[in-house]
């Protein structure tokens, strides 16, 4: 008997699937440094008494957009925006490295630089921190330097360097929080000076908000299609059952 309503199904929950992703896409249209996720189908032949031509559908997401979001000038001291290839260094919770394209930075309480998801940001030598208060500037470099309340222009302070690294895209796996993270086996990557900054300015996401409309509208029609098949699947079975009856 061949399985026309289970292949059916199977495209329809994976329509379903790659539909959600797409609708993450569409929500963070405006989320800066996002990174799209790529959809893709791919066939699994039927293995079994079925016709050579059976295949069941399954959705696959082999990795992230990297290409680069669009660039807002913000005229922000701590607004910075990598230019090209590269990522900032963040610590997450667990103390481990992360990779971010979200560069509106801010200061903590006690005195830490961190991103606005309140991720610490890593420099060359960990964790920054700057004196309370302190007027924060950022080169093109990475480099780090602080002013003190009430003092002069001329006791500039360094504060450290942002490690910014530029790992290939091949080795980063995107994780639920939409962070970047090495994957397993691969070594956390060295600073990479040819990586630069743009100050002032912070990069937007990269969504294409009508490729992602028009991914929906196909994914949604997909869905229909496969529950038409099932639909004809059914009343094929009932047209055989009452042939069968008919004929006993």
């Amino acid at each position: 008997m061949d399985r026309m309503i289970y292949i059916a199904m199977s495209g329809a929950k994976q329509a379903m699937e790659q539909q959600a992703s797409v609708a993450s896409n569409m929500a963070n249209v405006s989320t800066p440094g996002f990174r799209a996720q790529l959809n893709n189908f791919r066939a699994v032949p039927v293995v079994g008494e079925e016709a050579a031509t059976r295949a069941f559908v399954v959705a696959s997401t082999p990795g992230a957009d990297m290409s680069t979001g669009p660039l807002t000038e913000t005229g922000r001291p701590m607004d910075v925006a990598v230019r090209g290839d590269g990522w900032l260094t963040v610590q997450t919770a667990d103390g481990g490295e992360a990779y971010t394209r979200v560069g509106n930075l801010q200061v903590g309480a006690d005195g830490q630089l961190m991103t606005m998801n309140k991720l610490p940001v890593i420099g060359d030598a960990g964790p920054m921190a700057v004196p309370p208060g302190a007027a924060v500037m950022i080169s093109a470099d990475g480099l780090v330097s602080a002013i003190g309340a009430g003092d002069p222009a001329t006791n500039v302070a360094q504060v450290g360097r942002l490690k910014l690294v530029n790992p290939a895209a091949s080795d980063l796996l995107r994780g639920d929080d939409g962070l970047f993270r090495m994957r397993a086996g691969a070594a956390a990557p060295d600073a990479d000076p040819a990586v630069t900054l743009q100050t002032g300015a912070v990069e937007g996401s990269n969504v294409n908000p009508v490729s992602a409309m028009v991914e929906m509208i196909a994914n949604a029609r997909s869905f229909e299609m496969q529950m038409k098949a099932v639909k004809s699947a059914d009343e094929n079975d009932q047209r055989a059952n009452q042939l069968l009856s008919m004929s006993s």
